[in-house]
């Protein structure tokens, strides 16, 4: 007897430990999904976060580089990495709990320069900048573009684009939209790819933790609560 029962106390001692467990999301500074607001952070993907694991189990949330957030959610368990593009290359890597959001990404340009392009043939020619472990990194390079400019961060990035140091780099439509409203000199050049958002969690975390925030978030966008959180961050979503 005592044999029979002693794998059904370790499983269920493994089970109340990885709940008993802290769990670390880790994103980027890329409003209007995540930034930093003084000692708070906020933004339409870190407020669902915070609802969706309500009652759930403890949690915290750090924002970091890209690269370090990605690396994090691949190396340490009870860690997850958000907002985060579910693409192939990515599929098998993380358990996923999804959509956050299901987005466009545009390449843009600095107003008043000579970039044009009708469609990603055309954009070949130009350079285009992306951040370390970005998906875009990725897409580019398996779309056959020949000058990609890899920086630390979206910011970086950015900051290189004002100079015109690049041609052009990939923006999320929201942060796109965001930054012209705010003044930004930017023009999209062309749709460069949609896909689903969502939050990436290392491969051995926890797969009933998992359901059950998959679970919340579903309830989340079928009772309007997502898109009311798009609309409060001023998210106009193509459907």
């Amino acid at each position: 007897m005592i044999k029979m029962l002693l794998p059904l106390l370790i499983a269920s001692h493994l089970t109340v430990t990885a709940e008993a467990q802290t769990v670390s999301f880790v994103t980027e500074e890329y409003p209007p999904f995540s930034y930093r607001e003084g000692s708070d952070i906020k933004g339409a993907a870190v407020d669902q976060i915070k609802l969706l694991m309500r009652g759930l189990n403890d949690f915290t949330i750090d924002v970091v580089p890209w690269a370090r957030a990605y690396s994090q959610a691949r190396t340490t368990p009870m860690n997850c990495v958000f907002a985060t593009a579910h693409t192939t290359e990515r599929d098998a890597l993380f358990k996923w709990v999804e959509p956050l959001l299901i987005d466009r990404n545009f390449l843009v340009k600095h107003t008043g320069t000579a970039v044009n392009a009708a469609t990603l043939e055309q954009a070949r020619q130009f350079s285009v900048g992306t951040w370390r472990e970005d998906y875009t990194e990725t897409l580019l390079r398996n779309l056959d573009f020949p000058k990609i400019d890899v920086a630390t961060t979206m910011s970086a990035t950015l900051k290189k684009l004002m100079n015109d140091r690049i041609d052009m780099m990939p923006l999320s439509e929201p942060y796109m939209d965001k930054l012209i409203k705010e003044g930004k000199p930017l023009e999209r050049v062309v749709l460069l790819s949609r896909q689903v958002i969502g939050i990436a969690c290392h491969k051995d975390f926890p797969e009933d933790l998992r359901q059950k925030m998959q679970v919340a978030l579903t309830a989340l966008i079928a009772d309007g609560t997502q898109k009311q959180l798009f609309q409060q961050y001023g998210m106009a979503l193509e459907n």
